[in-house]
């Protein structure tokens, strides 16, 4: 069995911490995107309840909702 050379050793090590640090990076990337895709989802569902509060002129539901859309909004920082 041939035995690799410290060069060697050191070339593969690099490149699996390369894959392993692009793996975090791309995982990561793809817990934002989701998140994001999710808090839109929540706010559009929560502008089509306030819209429609609004159409029957209900006051109270109207004021319910808006406080949740504002406090989503905080909470995600938008």
């Amino acid at each position: 069995m041939k035995e690799k050379s410290y060069t060697e050793l050191m070339k593969t090590s690099g490149i699996k911490r390369k894959n392993h640090k692009d793996s975090f990076v791309l995982d990561l990337y793809i817990d934002m995107l989701v998140t994001e895709i999710l808090l839109n989802t929540e706010k559009e569902k929560l502008m089509n309840k306030i819209d429609a509060a609004i159409d029957e002129r209900n006051k109270p539901s109207f004021m319910h909702l808006s406080k949740q859309y504002k406090e989503l909004s905080k909470r995600f920082g938008t």
